[in-house]
C-alpha cells in the first residue's frame, strides 16, 4: 500500500467532531441528542444574506477577485472604522472561512520546526493548521481555578527561542469564553515588539463580550503595526457557518504580499457567501445588540443549571459562548463516550467535547469538557437536567465496576 506523509500520521482528531458517528448511532435508535459539542449557532441567518443572494443578477457564477469581491472588503473596512479602526480594504484579505486565514498566516510566517506560542486550552484546530505546514504548537497553561485568565508574560517569555514566530490568542476564547483585559493585551503587545513576533489574535467572537467586559481589538494597538494579524469570520457574527466567509486583516505589507499568491492559487472564495455577507455586514448595531443579549441569557442559565449539579466546577464566562467545565469524573472521554453509547434521559442524551483536546500538554483536561451554549434557554435547561442524571448515572456504574471482585 502507498505509505502516507509523518505529517498525515500526525493530525489529530478533531474532539469536537470525533464523536459524531457515536451521535448518528444514537440518533438511529431513536434516542435524541442535545448537541452542545460544536459552535453551531441556532439563532436565524439574517433575512438579508439569503435576499442579496436571492436578488442577484449574475449570469454566470464566475471567480471573485482572489482578495474578495472589493465592494465585500469596503464594507468590512467600514465595519472596522465603526469599530474605531482605521483599516483598508487592501489591508483585508478575504478567505474561505477564518480556517482558510489562519492556514495562509501558518503558511506565511513560519518554516518546518518553526513554533507559534499559544495559551491553553486552545481551539484544537490551532494545531491541525500548525502541523499541516510542520510548525508547532507551543503551549502555555492557563488554569481553570484562575478562569483561564492569561499568566504571567514571563511564562510566554520562557516559551521564546530562536523557532518562536508568533504569539496567537482566541479573544474573546475558544473554548474558556475569557475575555482579555487591556494589561494583558499591552503585556502581549509588548513582549512580540520586543521579540520581533507576530501577534496574531482571531477575535471572530469580537461582539459576544457580557456584562461590564469590553472586547480590545489588537488593531488599536500602536507601534505593532508590522506585527499584528487578526483572523475573523461572520460564521458567528451573523449566525452564517456555512457561508465559508472569513479574513486576514494586516497593515504588515509584506504579510499581505505573500497571503495574496496564497489566495491566488486557490482561486477565489465563495461567491454566494460574499455576497450575502456585504448585505449582513450592512445590519444596524441593533442586530448585534440582540444576538448578544440572547447570548447573555443562555450563558446565565447554563450557569446556573450547572452550579446545582453536585461536582461540577464552571469558571466565569465573559465572552463568546463556550464554557470548559470540570465533571466529577476521571475521565471526560469516556464518559463523552458513554453518554452516546449506553445513556438515555427521557429519550435523550448530550454530546459534548471532551476537554483533552483543547490541550497540547498530555495529561490536562481530562476531566473537562467544552460546552457550547449554542441551544435556547429551555433546551439547555433540559440538557443540563440530562447531564445531571448522566453523572448520576456514571458515577453509581463506575462504583459498581469498581466494587466488582
Amino acid at each position: 500500500m502507498p505509505k502516507l506523509s509523518e505529517r498525515a500520521e500526525t493530525l489529530p482528531a478533531s474532539p469536537i467532531r470525533k464523536l459524531v458517528p457515536l451521535a448518528d448511532a444514537a440518533e438511529q435508535r431513536g434516542v435524541g441528542v442535545y448537541y452542545l459539542n460544536i459552535g453551531q449557532p441556532d439563532i436565524p441567518t439574517p433575512p438579508q444574506f439569503f435576499q442579496a443572494v436571492d436578488q442577484s443578477d449574475i449570469a454566470v457564477l464566475a471567480y471573485s477577485h482572489s482578495a474578495g469581491n472589493e465592494s465585500l472588503r469596503q464594507q468590512i473596512a467600514d465595519y472596522y472604522e465603526r469599530l474605531g479602526h482605521d483599516i483598508r480594504p487592501d489591508q483585508i484579505i478575504v478567505t474561505t472561512g477564518a480556517s482558510e486565514a489562519l492556514s495562509f498566516v501558518f503558511a506565511a510566517i513560519t518554516n518546518p520546526s518553526d513554533e507559534i506560542i499559544v495559551p491553553e486550552p486552545f481551539y484544537a484546530n490551532y494545531n491541525s493548521f500548525s502541523l499541516a505546514k510542520d510548525a508547532k504548537v507551543v503551549p502555555v497553561t492557563t488554569h481553570l481555578e484562575d478562569n483561564f485568565a492569561l499568566p504571567s508574560i514571563d511564562a510566554f517569555r520562557e516559551k521564546i527561542n530562536d523557532r518562536t514566530r508568533a504569539i496567537l490568542i482566541c479573544n474573546p476564547g475558544n473554548p474558556t469564553g475569557i475575555l482579555y483585559t487591556r494589561q494583558e493585551l499591552e503585556a502581549l503587545r509588548d513582549l512580540a515588539r520586543e521579540h520581533d513576533l507576530f501577534l496574531i489574535a482571531d477575535e471572530v467572537y469580537r461582539e459576544f463580550a457580557y456584562d461590564s467586559s469590553e472586547h480590545l481589538s489588537i488593531l488599536g494597538f500602536e507601534g505593532v503595526d508590522e506585527n499584528v494579524i487578526v483572523i475573523d469570520s461572520i460564521s458567528k457574527r451573523f449566525s452564517a457557518c456555512g457561508a465559508r466567509i472569513g479574513c486576514v486583516i494586516s497593515r504588515n505589507t509584506e504579510l499581505m504580499d505573500v497571503i495574496i499568491k496564497m489566495a491566488q492559487a486557490r482561486l477565489s472564495p465563495p461567491t454566494f457567501g460574499q455576497m450575502g455577507a456585504e448585505a449582513a455586514y450592512q445590519l444596524p448595531a441593533s442586530y448585534y445588540a440582540e444576538v448578544v443579549d440572547e447570548y447573555r441569557g443562555r450563558r446565565d442559565a447554563l450557569k446556573q443549571a450547572l452550579a446545582e449539579i453536585p461536582g461540577v466546577v464552571c469558571p466565569d464566562i465573559n465572552g463568546a459562548f463556550y464554557a470548559m467545565v470540570q465533571l466529577p469524573v476521571d475521565s471526560a472521554e469516556d464518559f463523552c463516550h458513554w453518554l452516546l453509547d449506553e445513556f438515555e434521559h427521557e429519550g435523550k442524551t448530550i454530546m459534548l467535547a471532551p476537554g483533552a483536546g483543547f490541550y497540547a500538554t498530555p495529561g490536562l483536561g481530562v476531566d473537562q469538557v467544552r460546552i457550547a451554549y449554542v441551544l435556547n434557554q429551555e433546551e439547555l435547561r433540559s440538557a443540563m437536567k440530562c447531564l445531571a442524571a448522566a453523572l448520576t448515572a456514571y458515577q453509581a456504574r463506575t462504583k459498581s465496576v469498581n466494587a466488582a471482585p
